[in-house]
């Protein structure tokens, strides 16, 4: 049976990557909702008047939005569909966006309510990454312990002879 680190990570994986690849959806085509892409050009167009210093480097709002829309749909998709390491590389990127996202919206000076939502998945990103990670340390800690007991249990034989 899988233990319940796989099964959150599992959970947490395929939720978080079906939500991406929804809200990166919703940022690049207007199929999904004509309200919610209205909206978000609206949003992305005061993101780049915040910040003029994109403007000079060639990136525009529609840009900005594409990037960032696109980013989600991938990793999305790999959160959801790839196994293995992959999957912490697009938790990080995404975790990336999320502060990125966070910031456009302090910069604009949006209410709470706005970007809430940007909040809490920046929270779950960070708990599924860290969770992932948490695994990977556990057993190096269990192998220094058996070493260390064999390195006692030597030192035991050579204090008895």
């Amino acid at each position: 049976m899988a233990s319940p680190r796989t099964i959150t990570i599992v959970a947490l994986s395929f939720a978080l990557g079906l939500f991406f690849v929804f809200m990166g959806t919703i940022k690049l085509t207007p199929r999904l909702s004509k309200d919610a892409y209205s909206e978000m050009k609206r949003a992305y167009k005061s993101y780049a008047k915040a910040l003029p210093g994109l403007k000079k480097i060639g990136i525009s709002s529609v840009l900005l939005r594409k990037i960032i829309g696109s980013l989600e749909v991938g990793c999305g998709v790999v959160l959801t569909l790839v196994p293995g390491r992959p999957k912490d590389v697009a938790n990080f990127l995404l975790l990336l966006v999320m502060l990125a996202v966070l910031f456009f919206h302090q910069l604009v000076g949006d209410p709470l309510k706005r970007y809430a939502h940007a909040l809490v998945f920046g929270i779950l990103l960070t708990c599924r990454l860290l969770i992932a990670r948490q695994g990977d340390e556990r057993p190096e800690r269990e192998d220094s312990r058996e070493e260390q007991h064999i390195h006692e249990q030597e030192k035991n034989k050579f204090k008895q002879s």
